[in-house]
């Protein structure tokens, strides 16, 4: 299931748009940041979308950058990706836990430099995430995206838990 054809199609149920539309209305939702969304390739997903039938081409631009609508079969697949990601849980890929995974190669002192370093990020985040709900109103973004921000803002809490543990841990010896 990809994340990219959910966002661009629903991006698109309201009102038909071009690319540059659909990645303004993205960027008002900052994907960027938590669904792995490279925004080239939003022209990409448009054209492949369009030739499988879930979207249509309502006015031709240059380059084949034209304006964009969803089709009923768009419509029908964006809810059926929609039920599936509501359904699946799938486990958060994070480098830093590739990263973990080696923390046996470092020296004491890296380790804990590393994890207060994170600790003082994760920190900032998790107060910044408290101070923006219901900010995104300001740009007409519905108010239950405020839900995706609480839902970040708890994992970025629940790391930091983890951190200040683990520094425990690494100080009393106790890791690596």
């Amino acid at each position: 299931m990809s994340s990219t054809r959910i966002l661009i199609l629903g991006a698109l149920l309201d009102e038909p748009m071009n690319g540059y539309g659909v990645r303004r209305r993205l960027e008002t939702m900052n994907v960027d940041r938590w669904a792995n969304v490279a925004f080239g390739s939003i022209y990409h997903g448009l054209a492949k979308m369009a030739d499988e039938g879930l979207l249509e081409v309502v006015e031709a631009g240059k380059g084949g950058k034209g304006v964009y609508a969803i089709t009923d079969v768009g419509r029908a697949e964006f809810h059926r990706l929609l039920l599936h990601a509501w359904h699946e849980v799938r486990p958060i890929i994070d480098p830093f836990q590739v990263a973990l995974t080696f923390m046996d190669r470092l020296e004491k002192q890296e380790i804990l430099d590393a994890l207060y370093g994170r600790m003082r990020q994760l920190t900032t985040s998790v107060e910044t995430f408290g101070h923006i709900f219901g900010s995104k109103q300001r740009f007409f973004t519905p108010r239950h995206v405020d839900e995706n921000l609480r839902l970040t803002q708890a994992m970025l809490q629940t790391q930091l838990d983890w951190v200040e543990q683990a520094i425990g841990r690494v100080e009393a010896d106790e890791l690596p």
